[in-house]
């Protein structure tokens, strides 16, 4: 199918919570890709993550939303609407529900490094370009991932995603491997936790008084003691 609508950076994550680098590398990659926009899908569950210390959904919600203010991204908990738990699944509903647009899936050298623990990882790679940004300590274990190993056939410069969306006639093809370069951002949500460990409080009343609600979708998200709105 050929795309040619606007280009999206996809970052996913657990979001617990959103800090200053990930505004940063999202803003970093909307740059070096030529992307117009970037939306941030926070998870409601990550398989590969323990359960104990994950803030509710709509609190972590609320923390991306503060990071995100006056930036050209897009909060989401679309996943909840899909009912999708694996990246793969995700963005295969993604793909189907926004036809026109091209979307480029965002990750840390940290989840190259681990990147063949996914669920079908290699569908993920073939249903999209990633681009991969440097995290500190983790490169040398990204370069030896098996993951790497496969991908780094598939290695593209920045400068051809930014002529394939220049190029509207140019199928928006993919495996594709963008590894972007910049001075490495140090920040982890695990950091934040351990240096400000009731950043949950300043985060559990919604944004501004008003009802918190999907940037993308719309829909209102509750905190679990609240009775959850089910999607149609």
């Amino acid at each position: 199918m050929q795309r040619h609508g606007p280009v999206t950076g996809l970052l996913g994550g657990s979001f617990n919570p959103a800090h200053g680098g990930h505004r940063r590398i999202s803003l970093f990659a909307k740059d070096a890709l030529g992307l117009d926009e970037v939306w941030w899908l926070v998870s409601p569950g990550n398989p590969l993550k323990p359960r104990a210390g994950m803030a509710p959904l709509a609190t972590r919600y609320r923390s991306a939303r503060a990071q995100a203010r006056r930036a050209p991204i897009t909060v989401t908990a679309i996943e909840r609407e899909l009912g999708t738990v694996f990246t793969a699944d995700t963005l295969a509903a993604l793909l189907r529900r926004y036809p026109k647009r091209r979307f480029v899936w965002l990750m840390g050298a940290d989840n190259l490094a681990q990147f063949h623990r996914w669920r079908q990882w290699r569908r993920i790679a073939r249903q999209m370009p990633i681009a991969v940004i440097a995290r500190p300590g983790y490169d040398s274990k990204a370069i030896a991932s098996p993951a790497m190993a496969w991908l780094r056939l598939h290695r593209l410069p920045a400068a051809s995603l930014r002529d394939a969306k220049s190029q509207r006639r140019r199928e928006w093809s993919a495996p594709a491997l963008i590894e972007l370069r910049f001075d490495p951002d140090p920040r982890s949500a695990t950091m934040v936790r351990l240096s400000d460990p009731d950043w949950t409080a300043r985060h559990a009343r919604p944004i501004s008084g008003a009802d918190l609600r999907d940037q993308l979708t719309h829909r209102p998200i509750h905190d679990p003691a609240q009775p959850e709105v089910q999607p149609r």
